[in-house]
């Protein structure tokens, strides 16, 4: 799967946002194979953090100009806040940016396969736990429910996606979608 994944996404256009009024940001979509099973890692934030406090996210951050690139964020901002090194991080590609609705944010999301079993150290400011999702979760329609939020007067689709007790939704569960959509398109292509 994971040549395929690297695959689709580099013959994809990417969607660029660019807006002054929101703060740029960037994510890693940390993917991993684990017990023969592709599975993805999340992280609760914990409730010192200044935005989106308590949420399930990817691990990431804001932008900071010596990181020179969004790419760069992503993998800074992992490694900090759950010391997965970033030469430990193979990028497969980028998944559209998308805008916060609670927040001033731009998020760029990227692709990465991480090796597993990793040595996890957390940043006990940052992260409060480290969630572990098989994508098989994931991809199971009774575990996602749809609804609708308003960003800046446009109706967009929100995503609520349950694992165990934990619930991912916001910009993260859009992120999410548009993975899993890309995940699926593989699978359909070569069953």
């Amino acid at each position: 799967m994971k040549e395929r994944l690297g695959q689709a996404l580099s013959r994809r256009k990417k969607l660029h946002i660019t807006d002054t009024r929101r703060v740029s940001s960037a994510v890693l979509l940390p993917l991993y194979l684990k017990d023969g099973e592709y599975h993805l890692l999340f992280i609760q934030r914990t409730t010192r953090v200044r935005d989106h406090k308590g949420q399930i996210s990817f691990p990431g951050g804001a932008y900071e100009e010596e990181d020179i690139t969004f790419r760069k964020t992503a993998l800074r901002e992992t490694s900090e806040e759950v010391g997965v090194a970033e030469s430990d991080v193979e990028v497969l590609g980028e998944l559209d940016d998308i805008r916060t609705i609670g927040s001033s944010y731009v998020i760029s999301p990227f692709v990465g396969i991480i090796p597993w079993p990793y040595d996890i150290k957390v940043d006990q400011w940052e992260t409060e736990e480290v969630i572990e999702v098989p994508l098989a979760a994931l991809l199971d329609k009774d575990n996602v429910r749809e609804d609708t939020d308003i960003l800046e007067g446009e109706v967009v689709p929100t995503f609520f996606y349950h694992y165990q007790d934990k619930v991912i939704w916001g910009a993260t569960a859009r992120m999410l979608r548009q993975f899993l959509g890309i995940v699926t398109a593989i699978r359909e292509e070569c069953p």
